[in-house]
């Protein structure tokens, strides 16, 4: 597949950081970043609603419109829709993690309606004609019954009448995309941190389901909200948005060690971990630094032993925090 027709690169670019994820990031910030994406040849971008109530699909969008637009593959979620905050007293978003206004409040809404309604939104703050891939957004954050059973049969006639190519979930549990997969045709499912370095197993309910319905998987956030992002684990480092406990950061040194005996840094390993798995076709990491981008990128092409591997696997049994 080519960008065009819906193929996805090995490293997508995930634009949750430049809708301040955080921390404030300038609009000059996010661009740079972007722009690093597409001159190391990045494609695949994806972004949500969710991401800065808005924020991350305006700079994503004011970016992409400068690039053809047959060139690239764009993702957003739905099931969320933003709403004017009828409370908002200047306050900031930082509850949901994102350091924007909370002039805005999201309100679940898995409905047909409801997702005909935010991709509309959607390509507004985008300024785009067309979303190429629309995942249901954390389905189980909500209400999981009732996000699958409107949800999905939502986007398969959304699909059906040509407002979208591709149609998945969007969630941090495996086992929610499992059955996701079993109960809807989807093309691909996105899961953010389950299949890493830390969860090698992470992926265990989910790829015997995609490889019988041929649906692709997207492997999110390989770093593990940090942890895994550096060569050494540094002070403070989170896993899974809190700080890791004394127990895993031992774990990761051992990790660590064993990488640089195959002449392989730790971010570089826990990059192409996800994609060795079947159906597993893209891994995408979120980043406003432009630096952190061409750092992903050469570390994205770079040769890994398959040594390393097998050393890998002599490590303990998986940490569960």
């Amino acid at each position: 597949m080519t960008p065009g027709d819906t193929g996805l690169n090995p490293l997508g670019f995930g634009a949750a950081s430049i809708g301040n994820l955080y921390r404030t990031v300038s609009d000059l910030q996010a661009w740079e970043a972007m722009d690093a994406a597409w001159r190391g040849g990045i494609r695949s971008f994806d972004t949500a609603p969710h991401y800065g109530l808005g924020l991350s699909e305006k700079r994503l969008g004011a970016y992409l419109r400068t690039r053809p637009r047959d060139e690239f593959v764009l993702s957003t979620k739905v099931g969320r829709l933003l709403e004017p905050n009828p409370d908002f007293a200047g306050g900031r978003d930082l509850a949901h993690d994102f350091d924007v206004p909370d002039d805005l409040v999201r309100r679940f809404d898995p409905s047909l309606a409801g997702i005909r309604r935010s991709l509309e939104e959607s390509l507004n703050r985008l300024g785009l004609d067309r979303i190429d891939i629309a995942y249901l957004h954390d389905p189980d954050v909500y209400d999981l019954e009732r996000g699958l059973g409107e949800g999905l049969p939502a986007l398969e006639q959304l699909r059906s009448e040509g407002l979208i190519r591709e149609i998945g979930v969007g969630v941090n549990d495996a086992e929610v995309a499992a059955r996701a997969v079993r109960e809807a045709d989807l093309d691909i499912v996105m899961v953010a941190g389950r299949c890493s370095l830390l969860r090698p197993h992470g992926f265990d309910a989910l790829i015997p389901e995609c490889v019988r319905r041929r649906t692709r998987i997207v492997a999110a956030s390989p770093f593990n909200s940090g942890l895994l992002a550096t060569r050494r684990p540094e002070p403070g480092a989170l896993y899974d948005y809190l700080p890791a406990s004394p127990a895993l950061i031992a774990r990761v040194e051992k990790m660590a060690a064993v990488c640089e005996r195959h002449g392989v840094d730790l971010p570089t390993a826990a990059l192409h971990f996800p994609l060795r798995l079947p159906q597993v076709v893209s891994v995408v990491v979120g980043t406003a630094r432009a630096s952190a981008v061409t750092e992903n990128l050469a570390r994205i092409a770079a040769d890994v032993p398959d040594a390393l591997w097998a050393e890998l696997q002599s490590i303990d049994e998986e940490v569960e925090v």
